[in-house]
C-alpha cells in the first residue's frame, strides 16, 4: 500500500461539519491515502477570546503537514476578530489564490456555457495588508503595498500553472492609469516575466475594462492574474458566472504550505439539514489531491461527479426542473460520486490530470535576485489635520517655516493640488498633504525633517504623520499630485 500523505483537517462551521464528513467519504472511497490530522478553528474558538481563531496547537498541525482541507467557518461580528482566512494566509505565505470557473451547461444553468478560466489572486499584500488608520475626525487611510517579490511570486506561478496545464493565454488586470506604481508594478513585472514564456500568449487590460470583457466574453480569457482585491471581487464573480458560487474550490498556494477550501462560506441558515452541497469543498479536495502527488485518484473523483452532474442527481441550490432528475441531499449525493467511481461523463468533458507531485515551487525559482537601487531622500510629505482656513491659508502660513534648505512646494487634499493655484470649487477635508523638497534640488537628511517637523510644532501645527521622498537611481520614487 502506498505510503499515506498527513494533511490537516477542519470541520468548521455552519454547514461545513456536513460537506466535510461527505467530502472524506468520497475521497475514501476512492482510494486517497491520507492521515488525517483534525484541528478545531472558527467560532468555537474565536468566542473562547482568541480573536484570531485559531489555537497554537493548530499551528503547529499546519506546520507539521503543509496540507490542509479547511471547510467554511463563521466570524462572529463585532469584538474585533480577524479574518482566519487571510491570517492563514499571511501566517502560511500562501501567496497565490488558484479558482477554476468552468461552467457545466447544460446541467447547471449559466448565461457562459462556454466558461472555462483560471484566476490567480496575488494572496499576500495590496490593501489586504489590512493597515489602516484614523488620521483626522474626517478621514481614515488604508495602506496598499505591493512589493516586487510579491508580484514575482505570483505571476510567475500563473505563467508556470498555464504551461503545466496546456493553458495557452495569461492575462494580467491591474487599474495603473491611475495606481501608476502600485498597479504600475504589478504590471511592469507582468511584463518582465510574460518575456521569459514565449510559448504562452501575454495581454494586459485595465481592471475596469477587463471585468467588463470578463462579465460578457468569459470565452476570451484562459488564466487571468491580477492584484489582491481585484482578484478577490473577479474570482468570485467568475465562479457565480458559471452558474453558482457553490461549485467552485480554490487552492491556496506557498513555498511550504498549501490550503484547498470551497469559496463560499458557512451558511448558518442551511446547517443541520442534509440540504447543502459538497461540490465547492469537494474539488478543493480535488486540487488538494493534484498538490500532494495523487492525481489518478484525483481524476476519478473529478470525472466521478462530473458524471454524477451529468445525470442530473443535484442538490437544492442546482437542481432545475426539466435538467435534473433527482433531488438529492448532501449525504446522498456523496453516495451517488461514489457510485460513480471509476466511470467518466459522456457529455462534459473529462478532466486528466498529470502525474507526479504538485506545483510547488521554492521562493528561488520563483523571485529573481535584484541589486539594490542607489536611493537618495530628495523631500518629505508632512501631513497634517488642519480646519482653521482655505488651502491658500494655510500655504502662507506653511511658507512661515521654511528653512533649514527645505521649502515648501505644494499642498494636496485627497491627493489633489490645492496649493498654489488650486481651483476654489475642490473640495477638502481636514486632511493635507503638504509637500517640502530641498531649496536647492538636491538630497535633504533625516536631521533637515527632524527641524521642520520641530519648527511646525512650534508653529501649533498638528503632524499625523511623514512620507519621506525618495529617488531610486535617479528616478522618482513618490506620486505627483493630482493637478502638479
Amino acid at each position: 500500500m502506498a505510503q499515506k500523505t498527513p494533511i490537516t483537517v477542519a470541520y468548521g462551521d455552519g454547514i461545513g461539519p456536513e460537506i466535510m464528513e461527505a467530502t472524506l467519504r468520497i475521497l475514501e472511497a476512492a482510494g486517497a491515502q491520507l492521515e488525517i490530522e483534525t484541528i478545531e478553528i472558527g467560532e468555537k474558538v474565536y468566542l473562547r477570546g482568541n480573536t484570531a481563531g485559531i489555537d497554537k496547537s493548530a499551528w503547529d498541525s499546519l506546520r507539521r503537514t503543509k496540507v490542509f482541507l479547511k471547510a467554511p467557518i463563521t466570524t462572529p461580528q463585532g469584538g474585533g476578530y480577524k479574518s482566519l482566512n487571510v491570517t492563514v494566509r499571511k501566517a502560511l505565505g500562501l501567496y497565490a489564490n488558484v479558482r477554476p470557473c468552468v461552467s457545466y451547461h447544460p446541467f447547471v444553468e449559466t448565461k457562459f456555457p462556454g466558461m472555462d478560466v483560471v484566476i490567480v489572486r496575488e494572496n499576500e499584500e495590496d490593501l489586504y495588508a489590512g493597515i489602516e488608520h484614523r488620521q483626522t475626525d474626517q478621514v481614515v487611510q488604508c495602506l496598499k503595498l505591493i512589493s516586487r517579490p510579491g508580484c514575482e511570486k505570483v505571476i510567475r506561478y500563473a505563467f508556470e500553472y498555464a504551461r503545466r496545464n496546456n493553458r495557452k493565454k495569461v492575462t494580467c488586470f491591474t487599474k495603473d492609469n491611475i495606481m501608476k506604481m502600485t498597479d504600475g508594478l504589478f504590471h511592469k513585472i507582468f511584463d518582465e516575466i510574460a518575456a521569459e514564456y514565449p510559448d504562452i500568449e501575454n495581454e494586459h487590460w485595465i481592471v475596469d475594462i477587463g471585468a467588463a470583457k470578463l462579465a460578457t466574453s468569459p470565452e476570451s480569457f484562459d488564466v487571468v492574474v491580477l492584484p489582491n482585491l481585484y482578484g478577490d471581487i473577479l474570482s468570485d464573480v467568475a465562479a457565480q458566472m458559471t452558474g453558482s458560487v457553490g461549485l467552485a474550490g480554490s487552492a491556496n498556494i506557498g513555498t511550504e504550505c498549501a490550503m484547498f477550501e470551497a469559496i463560499h462560506g458557512s451558511a448558518p441558515r442551511r446547517a443541520g439539514q442534509n440540504v447543502a452541497n459538497p461540490s465547492g469543498l469537494l474539488l478543493g479536495a480535488v486540487m488538494m489531491l493534484v498538490h500532494i502527488g495523487q492525481a489518478e485518484v484525483a481524476e476519478r473523483i473529478h470525472n466521478a461527479w462530473l458524471r454524477t452532474l451529468e445525470e442530473g442527481i443535484h442538490t437544492y441550490d442546482i437542481y432545475r426542473e426539466g435538467t435534473s432528475r433527482q433531488r438529492v441531499g448532501t449525504r446522498e449525493f456523496a453516495d451517488a460520486v461514489i457510485q460513480r467511481l471509476g466511470q467518466k461523463p459522456e457529455q462534459l468533458k473529462p478532466v486528466s490530470y498529470k502525474k507526479g507531485g504538485g506545483e510547488a515551487f521554492t521562493t528561488a525559482t520563483l523571485v529573481r535576485e535584484q541589486l539594490p537601487a542607489k536611493k537618495e531622500l530628495v523631500g518629505v510629505d508632512m501631513f497634517l489635520d488642519w480646519r482653521e482656513g482655505t488651502a491658500d491659508q494655510l500655504g502662507e502660513r506653511l511658507q512661515r517655516i521654511n528653512g533649514d534648505g527645505l521649502k515648501l512646494k505644494m499642498i494636496t487634499n485627497r491627493g489633489v493640488k490645492v496649493w498654489p493655484d488650486g481651483l476654489p470649487e475642490t473640495f477638502c477635508t481636514d486632511h493635507w498633504r503638504c509637500r517640502f523638497i530641498s531649496e536647492s534640488g538636491g538630497t535633504i537628511t533625516h536631521a533637515q525633517i527632524i527641524s521642520l517637523l520641530k519648527r511646525a510644532s512650534e508653529a501649533g501645527f498638528d503632524f499625523i504623520k511623514t512620507e519621506n521622498l525618495y529617488t531610486f537611481d535617479g528616478e522618482r520614487g513618490y506620486s505627483l499630485g493630482q493637478g502638479e
